[in-house]
């Protein structure tokens, strides 16, 4: 529902929604990878009950989601994006841009070099999570932009250790729930000052810096409708 503030006519409409803030999960793993229990349909029905824009699904080391679903805005208005989550020598990377299958396990210079030359954007996922973590020099040295400050499945010790490389470093910093299963989709998300409605308007709003990690607080209310009505969570 447009806000009341909102309802005016024309133009003065258009530049009111244009204005409003996209919130965008932008780590979900369905079925496809194989530590996930999310079908696809499931990822989307839920999407749109957390009031979510959009919704990126990340799977490990393959694009293949693209071949199942529709990418683009959907009928009830969810813009579902298709990237990866890329398993480096490094740690692990989201990426978002040309379809590319990689092999996997380059080194993040390397593969960072190819997703910028292909036109993309690479963001380090969960950077302090153990035994996935990625070296802060790859941040330092200005090989990695990017950063998943927010990730809904980390400790809060995990996210404020990553939050700290925006003031150490200027890099920009995303979240997203790394969802597994239905009860930790959208906890989390990027807050777009842009429209996305495409791939493509997701690397350029990206690129343009015009986002930041948020808590998504429509998480918390379906939560305790679900309880108040004897639903699961």
């Amino acid at each position: 529902m447009i806000p009341e503030k909102t309802m005016k006519k024309g133009k003065d409409l258009t530049d009111e929604v244009m204005k409003m803030p996209f919130l965008f999960d932008l780590h979900v793993h369905s079925l496809i990878s194989p530590c996930s229990m999310l079908p696809l349909e499931d990822i989307l029905a839920e999407a749109r009950l957390l009031n979510l824009d959009g919704v990126c699904i990340t799977d490990h080391n393959t694009t293949q989601a693209r071949h199942q679903i529709r990418e683009g805005v959907q009928d009830d208005g969810l813009c579902v994006i298709v990237g990866q989550e890329y398993s480096s020598l490094d740690g692990h990377f989201l990426i978002f841009g040309p379809h590319e299958e990689f092999e996997p396990y380059l080194p993040a210079p390397e593969i960072t070099r190819r997703v910028n030359r292909a036109g993309g954007v690479i963001i380090a996922s969960h950077p302090y999570r153990a035994m996935q973590k990625v070296d802060e020099k790859l941040v330092s040295r200005g090989i990695i932009s990017y950063a998943e400050g927010l990730n809904g499945r980390n400790s809060e010790l995990e996210n404020s250790l990553a939050q700290n490389w925006q003031e150490k470093h200027g890099i920009s910093l995303t979240g997203g729930s790394d969802a597994h299963c239905l009860e930790e989709l959208g906890r989390v998300g990027t807050l777009f000052t842009e429209p996305v409605r495409s791939r493509e308007d997701l690397v350029k709003a990206l690129k343009n810096r015009n986002f930041r990690p948020a808590r998504n607080p429509n998480y918390k209310q379906l939560v305790h409708w679900l309880e108040s009505y004897g639903g699961a969570v």
